[in-house]
């Protein structure tokens, strides 16, 4: 466990000691904020019976985010060690590569939360001012961090077999986004395709990422939407801790 946190704080201190770390921050603290001002600025006085979470969800800059923030957040974990030749250092090193895995994608998964944090000050805000009962509910706010922690893990540990599989972060970075399109454009067809007893509609509707996660911003928590993300997120960490294992031994 020492070996893991030790780890898992230097991952942390190369995100907030960089400057990347914190033009992330800012740039998705902006898109936040420009969402709010977009959807509060059309809705004007009328009243809604939506939750406030479920309009930001269903904005462009929400899922903007989702599929840039990762790829970005992750092409140093494994790319800027093999670039920099530290990474051979590290595999020579008495630590598991499932120490090593696991303390990356945790430090990844934390930066990515509190990347997060600004959207509370901004429900904050609606919350102060919103004379509209109903607008803001605390389960579809916690829905909807649930969500948005279980999506992330996705697109992270997309993002970090990306970086295990890449001598560079520009590479990592096209390589996690792509795959995150991959996942989106599957969720897109989802939601489009009518639902049919058919198995190819059956088997896209586990991808129906709008879907769940119009669930989750309403404050309903599904679990086979839990357990599609949990076990989807262990999946790539698989396929990662088997790239790194695999460069051990080259």
């Amino acid at each position: 466990m020492s070996i893991f946190l030790t780890l898992a704080r230097r991952e942390l201190a190369a995100l907030f000691l960089s400057v990347t770390g914190y033009i992330i921050i800012a740039a998705v603290t902006l898109l936040i904020g420009l969402g709010f001002v977009v959807f509060l600025t059309n809705l004007g006085s009328d009243p809604t019976l939506v939750p406030v979470t479920e309009m930001f969800y269903s904005s462009y800059f929400f899922w903007l985010i989702l599929l840039v923030a990762g790829p970005v957040i992750t092409m140093r974990l494994f790319a800027l060690e093999k670039s920099s030749g530290t990474y051979e250092n590290l595999m020579t090193t008495p630590v598991s590569d499932v120490a090593v895995v696991a303390a990356k994608f945790a430090a990844a998964l934390v930066f990515y939360l509190i990347m997060w944090l600004p959207l509370l000050a901004c429900l904050g805000v609606v919350s102060r001012f919103t004379q509209q009962p109903g607008a803001l509910d605390p389960g579809a706010i916690g829905g909807t961090y649930l969500g948005i922690f279980l999506v992330g893990a996705l697109f992270l540990s997309l993002g970090c077999f990306a970086s295990a599989i890449s001598r560079t972060q520009m590479g990592a970075a096209m390589i996690a986004f792509v795959l995150g399109v991959a996942l989106f454009s599957l969720g897109f067809l989802a939601s489009a395709l009518p639902a049919t007893a058919q198995w190819q509609s059956n088997f896209l509707s586990y991808f129906g990422v709008f879907g769940q996660m119009r669930d989750f911003a309403r404050g309903v928590v599904d679990t086979r939407s839990v357990i599609f993300y949990v076990s989807l997120t262990l999946f790539f960490l698989f396929l990662t801790l088997r790239a790194v294992e695999s460069r051990r031994w080259k």
